[in-house]
Order: C-alpha cells, then sequence, then structure tokens
C-alpha cells in the first residue's frame, strides 16, 4: 500500500477544495463555516486531541447531536492520525457500555448534560478520557477547540490505516467494529461523485443522521471532495426540507423522507425545478413510492445499496432507467457477483443468491474479531454480505431479501436477537420473535410475537414501557402482536417467514 501522505482522506480533501471563502456548510439558524473556516477549526480541534494524549491510531469514541462540529471533530480525526467511532445518539448507557469496552478508545466526547455519567461508566471500564460538546459552542472539548492553536500538520497515514470504525451487529452474537481504511472512504467517494455529477455548483440537503455511512462517509465526503456546499440540518424536518428545496440541487435520504414529504401539500415539480438528484439508501424503496415521487415532482428518486463494511456497492444509473425496485449495477471498480450461499459458485441469471463484494471499498474486517472476519470472506477476497438478490434480464439487481433476519427501518439496522433478549427479559413472558414487515414510511417496521406465560396480565404498551430504558427508540417494536404460540417446524425453529407473510399487511389496516 502506498505510504504517500496524501493517502491521508484530509489531504485529499484539502487537495479537492474550492476557494477558502466557498461555504462548505450552512445550517437553519444562520451558522456557517467556509472551507477556509472548516479546515482552521478542524486544525484547532486536532490540536484539542492531541493535548488530551490521542495519538495516531487512538480510537476517538463520538456521541454528540449533530452540528457542524461533528465535521470538525471527524477532520480533526483524520488529520490527527485518529481512528473515528460514531456512536448512534439514541443509544442508552446501557448499550454503550460494549462499544467503550470493546474499542476503548482514548478519548470519548458526549454530550454536555451526560458527561458525568459518561464518566462515570468510563471510570468503570478504566477508560482515560471523557470530554463535552454541545450543539451551541458549549462544553469542555469546544472550550479546547476554542483555545488552540489554529495550525497543525496533518499526520501521514497509509492507505490501509484505519479511519473509522462503525459498529453493526449480527442476527446473533457480538456487535462487531467495522474497520474502515483512508482508502476504503476516499475511493467510494470519489466513485460516487464521478457517478451523481457532484460538482463545487452542487448544494446538498444533508438532514441525515452523522452516526453511519450514509449521512457522513456517502453525504459529508461526496460534499467535500466534489467542493459542494451542504445545507446542513440537524434533522428530518419536511417544513425545512421543503424550505431548502428552492435553493439546493440534491438530496440524499431514506424511504421515509419521501414518504414524509409526499405527505407534504406543498411538493410540486416548481419547488424542485432547481433540483438535479434525490437519493434514496438504507432501506428499500417501495415501488409505490418511487411512482408517486416522479409523479409529484418529475423526478426518478435514485436508488443505490451499500452497507456499513463496504459503502456504496451499486447504484441506478444518473443516466438512463433508474427502476424501481432494484439497486441498479455494480460501482465501478467494485465487482459484484450473485453466488450459492453455501458453496459460494455463482447462481444463473434470474436466479437468487447472495451478494458477494471485492474491490476498494470493502472494509479490512472486524475489530479484534480475526476469525469472524474470516468467516465473512470467500478464498479469493469476496465478502459475503448476507443480503439476497437476483439480476434481470437487463443486469440490473434486486434485493430480495436477507439470509438472516436484520430489520432496516428507517435507515436503521435493527437485529431481532438483541430486541429478543430485552423483551424476554421482562417479567411475564414466556418467548418472543422479532421481524420485519413493509411499512410507508419507515421501510420496515420492527415488529414484534410475544408469548406470556398462562396468568400473566401483560400488555403491550406494559412490554413497551418496559422497552424504553432499555433499547434506543428506533431498535422498539413499532406494533406487538400477542399470540399463543409462536410457529415452529419439526426441529424447533421458530419459522419468522410465517410470521412476516402473517402480519406484511398489519400496517395498512392499523
Amino acid at each position: 500500500m502506498s505510504r504517500h501522505p496524501s493517502a491521508n482522506l484530509f489531504d485529499l480533501i484539502a487537495a479537492r477544495a474550492p476557494h477558502p471563502d466557498k461555504l462548505a456548510l450552512e445550517t437553519r439558524d444562520a451558522t456557517a463555516l467556509t472551507y477556509g473556516q472548516l479546515f482552521k477549526r478542524s486544525a484547532r480541534a486536532a490540536n484539542a486531541l492531541a493535548a488530551l494524549g490521542v495519538k495516531p491510531g487512538d480510537r476517538v469514541a463520538v456521541q454528540i447531536e449533530k452540528s457542524a462540529d461533528v465535521i470538525v471533530v471527524t477532520l480533526a480525526c483524520l488529520r490527527a492520525g485518529a481512528v473515528l467511532l460514531p456512536l448512534n445518539t439514541a443509544y442508552t448507557l446501557a448499550e454503550l457500555e460494549y462499544f467503550l469496552g470493546d474499542a476503548e478508545p482514548s478519548l470519548t466526547l458526549c454530550r454536555p448534560d451526560r458527561l458525568e455519567a459518561i464518566r462515570a461508566l468510563a471510570q468503570t471500564l478504566n477508560l482515560r478520557s471523557v470530554e463535552s460538546l454541545g450543539v451551541n459552542g458549549d462544553g469542555t472539548f469546544a472550550a479546547a477547540i476554542d483555545a488552540a492553536p489554529a495550525e497543525f500538520e496533518t499526520t501521514p497515514r497509509a492507505s490501509d490505516d484505519l479511519a473509522a470504525i462503525l459498529y453493526t451487529s449480527g442476527t446473533t452474537g457480538r456487535s462487531k467494529g467495522a474497520m474502515l481504511t483512508h482508502e476504503n472512504l476516499s475511493s467510494n467517494a470519489l466513485t460516487l461523485i464521478d457517478c451523481w455529477r457532484f460538482g463545487p455548483a452542487d448544494r446538498l440537503i444533508h438532514a441525515l443522521p452523522v452516526f453511519h455511512t450514509h449521512g457522513l462517509f456517502v453525504a459529508v465526503n461526496v460534499a467535500l471532495l466534489s467542493g459542494a456546499t451542504m445545507i446542513f440540518m440537524p434533522k428530518f424536518d419536511p417544513e425545512a426540507v421543503i424550505a431548502a428545496l428552492p435553493e439546493a440541487t440534491a438530496m440524499m435520504g431514506v424511504p421515509t423522507f419521501y414518504t414524509r414529504l409526499l405527505d407534504h401539500s406543498g411538493l410540486d415539480r416548481d419547488l424542485c425545478a432547481n433540483m438535479r438528484l434525490f437519493v434514496s439508501g438504507s432501506a428499500p424503496l417501495l415501488a409505490e413510492t418511487h411512482a408517486a415521487w416522479q409523479e409529484r415532482t418529475g423526478f426518478a428518486i435514485l436508488e443505490r445499496y451499500g452497507m456499513t463494511e463496504t459503502n456504496m456497492i451499486t447504484s441506478n444509473p444518473y443516466d438512463g432507467e433508474r427502476r424501481p425496485g432494484a439497486v441498479g449495477f455494480a460501482l465501478p471498480e467494485v465487482s459484484v457477483r450473485i453466488a450459492d450461499l453455501e458453496t459460494g459458485a455463482p447462481v444463473q441469471a434470474g436466479e437468487i443468491g447472495v451478494i458477494e463484494v471485492k474491490g476498494p471499498n470493502v472494509f479490512a474486517g472486524y475489530w479484534r474479531m480475526p476469525e469472524k472476519t474470516a468467516q465473512e470472506f470467500r478464498a479469493d477476497g469476496y465478502f459475503i454480505t448476507g443480503d439476497l438478490a437476483h439480476v434481470d434480464d437487463d443486469r440490473y439487481i434486486h434485493i430480495v431479501g436477507r439470509a438472516k433476519d436484520l430489520v432496516i427501518s428507517g435507515g436503521f439496522n435493527v437485529y431481532p436477537k438483541e430486541v429478543e433478549t430485552e423483551i424476554d427479559a421482562i417479567e411475564g413472558v414466556l418467548e418472543s420473535a422479532v421481524f420485519g414487515v413493509p411499512h410507508s414510511d419507515f421501510g420496515e417496521a420492527v415488529t414484534a410475537a410475544v408469548v406470556i406465560h398462562p396468568g400473566a396480565t401483560l400488555s403491550e404498551a406494559a412490554i413497551l414501557a418496559a422497552l424504553g430504558c432499555r433499547l434506543a427508540k428506533f431498535k422498539a417494536p413499532k406494533q406487538i402482536v400477542l399470540i399463543e404460540s409462536l410457529p415452529r417446524n419439526a426441529m424447533g425453529k421458530v419459522q419468522k417467514a410465517a410470521l412476516r407473510e402473517a402480519y406484511r399487511d398489519i400496517y395498512r389496516r392499523a
């Protein structure tokens, strides 16, 4: 691998940056940072990291609310040679304990109101530093940024050095930290810029969270590496997006964005006259949503497919048919094959198999899990995604399900085993099965079938209330069905396919 300093993703961003006075991002509260200001603040933040003892290769865990400083910290970690560990802001302390214990960050950044609680947790885990960073420039780390020098010499990184660790769970077992290198992130962003035609004239509506691949490594990296401006929103708000559309050129979203915007009476072709591109990912986009959006706005949504371990894998074409229900074709330099899950042998065209992928976008493995890493790769280096798909006569790839029972709801991965464990721990619950069913708003809705002990009087509301302090909101079931017994096969295995079929229309009826 290259040992040239420019292998650091920040060096590439800086080399491709537009004029320092060009806006990098602006927010609805009138906060704005030019590229020059963003780079200078990231230098201060990198100095603040170094002053706290963060060394190249150290992990920096970040669980803070979305603001411009999330981007500042991301760039600062790159510059300092640290490994960014973004964490969902909805994670509870109980959930956070595992991630911090496994990654052993040298620094954890949190919201100011959680500083004491997370410092106490860090002390039990023997972690060194916890600082706070708020959305209004408040917190101990914000003060450290403001006091630090504005010059910082970016740490040279090799292309295979780690830039980030993103945790992704399996349906069973421990959460896994996907190790992403500087090359993984830079190569994928540059490919997307070419495929989606991004440039300095673009103004990207950014209403995604910034603790996973879509919001942080697709949207942010594509914008910064193309010299575009981000219209940076703290969260998805249909009114705010509607207000921003006339001055924007592109938006990246999840299916929920599009279904909720379709509910807004102000959405029409005139409103989108300045737009050139709407992208959707992170969850399946229903064909009916695709058709309704095109009817209202005149735009065909460009659906793409990726995952934490691989960044983006496929995309519908910028020019040509964006086929509803399909995720398009393999990206340039990314090799995709549809294979038999057990043998790895390629399946015939039209047959369903597992998606396997190889390329510079594919992660370096799971953090401290060499055996698990080896299990997920074929002997020839292809990564086994676990997603089932087929290719149609025109070579478009269609994802039909998952080999495991992962639920993708509103763009977030939900792993049934984790939710089932919490439900089963509730007094009065005999057993449970968690699965996903179609939902027009969330793509899939987390749903639970629960069997209670004879004589118990548990209600759906009581179960949901008990889960409130144990699970992030996006993991909690949207609906709980109380049933007498779970369907099983002759070997005693719960038949989740039967549950999904039985309740597939439950949200249409509700």
